[in-house]
């Protein structure tokens, strides 16, 4: 249950856990045309080919009985507002586990290879957003560390969530 890089081959299955995911922890937030706007946008295998592709991203994914259970997207220089005194921070994108297979540990080795990386990036903080009526996120980013900086805003479509900006020292 190590984590590995992803490849180009794991596009499709990364694109559908995402959507998967998103839908099952945030749909019924959403209109439908919101959320199909947004899941056109966000998770696609088109998409995650031009992640995987850009140099300042990496994706991890982790397997389970042959199928990719979990991933993690992280970028080398944090798009999150400036709010702490961080010099190079880096930012975890999106850390989702397939709904059926959470609590068995991938999160942990996600949350330790983006550690390793944010580390081997000489950066001095790892940043994240999470959506603020989610805390069981937000207790498993505290478990590593992690505290609430600032009240920030994601949009889906005409949508406006309330998040939190979460970090933590390196």
């Amino acid at each position: 249950m190590m984590p590995r890089l992803a490849t180009p081959a794991d596009a499709a299955a990364i694109a559908d856990l995402g959507r998967r995911a998103f839908v099952a922890k945030f749909g019924h937030l959403y209109s439908a045309e919101n959320l199909a706007q947004f899941l056109e946008d966000a998770h696609t295998p088109a998409k995650v080919l031009k992640e995987l592709a850009d140099p300042h991203m990496r994706v991890a994914v982790i397997e389970q009985d042959g199928a990719i259970a979990s991933f993690c997207k992280i970028i080398r220089t944090s798009s999150l507002p400036s709010r702490t005194d961080a010099q190079t921070p880096m930012e975890l994108k999106q850390l989702y586990t397939d709904p059926d297979l959470i609590g068995r540990g991938h999160g942990a080795r996600l949350m330790e290879w983006a550690t390793a990386q944010a580390k081997d990036w000489h950066a001095d903080e790892i940043q994240l957003s999470v959506y603020a009526d989610n805390p069981q996120a937000q207790a498993f980013y505290r478990r590593f560390g992690f505290e609430k900086v600032a009240d920030i805003e994601f949009w889906v479509g005409d949508h406006c969530d309330p998040e939190f900006m979460f970090a933590v020292k390196l």
